[in-house]
């Protein structure tokens, strides 16, 4: 009975890794993406969507409003987003600040083809939330100082060119376009400042300060 019992149990676990390595995305993203199909949206609620840089972001405490809600998924990409946006939209929510496409960076994505995707986002939450304001923020620039995520940084030097076509898109879908980009550039360098990162990508509590100071009258605003 053991035997039987322990085999059924292998049986399971190779079916689950089977289908994890079957996903289109990570693990985490899907344990991030039902966690997140259980929680629910309202039209009070301001959701910031994003990958991890977003994810790691304590917005609710942040900003001090409880409508705040974060769907940030750690090594999110455009097509994550745009696979996982019927939950939010369901609950037709006030505000969405949107921040993705580094990661289809460090994959090789082209700069139009990142826009074109973020802009799939878009024209979805227009056409099944139209009442909900969105607001696309800027590509942060990175920086290769650490030594660390090369395949982001590698290519850094198309983010302003994703950035500048981000702001076209915006002014012709009427949705508002924020620039995060340039307050996080450091000017010597024409990289990520370092007192906002200690891996070149992620941020520090001093970045999210910068973020949070940037975004809070988008925020609070009608």
């Amino acid at each position: 009975m053991k035997k039987i019992l322990l085999m059924m149990f292998v049986s399971c676990c190779m079916v689950y890794a089977i289908h994890a390595q079957d996903g289109k995305y990570s693990t985490f993203y899907y344990q991030r993406a039902t966690l997140f199909e259980e929680l629910p949206v309202t039209s009070k609620d301001i959701i910031f969507l994003g990958n991890s840089i977003t994810n790691g972001g304590e917005w609710a405490e942040l900003l001090g409003n409880r409508h705040v809600k974060n769907r940030g998924i750690s090594g999110d990409v455009c097509m994550g987003v745009y696979d996982r946006l019927d939950p939010i939209l369901k609950g037709k929510p006030a505000k969405i600040f949107l921040l993705i496409g580094i990661n289809d960076v460090s994959k090789g994505t082209p700069a139009d083809t990142i826009v074109k995707r973020i802009g799939m986002i878009t024209k979805k939450i227009r056409q099944v939330s139209p009442e909900t304001k969105l607001y696309l923020q800027s590509v942060l620039p990175v920086t290769d100082y650490y030594k660390k995520f090369n395949g982001h940084t590698s290519r850094a030097q198309i983010i302003p060119q994703i950035n500048e076509g981000i702001k076209k898109m915006a002014e012709n879908e009427g949705v508002t376009y924020i620039d995060l980009y340039s307050h996080f550039l450091d000017s010597k360098t024409g990289k990520m400042n370092t007192d906002y990162t200690n891996d070149g990508l992620h941020l520090l509590g001093k970045g999210y300060l910068k973020w949070i100071e940037i975004v809070k009258p988008y925020v609070n605003g009608k």
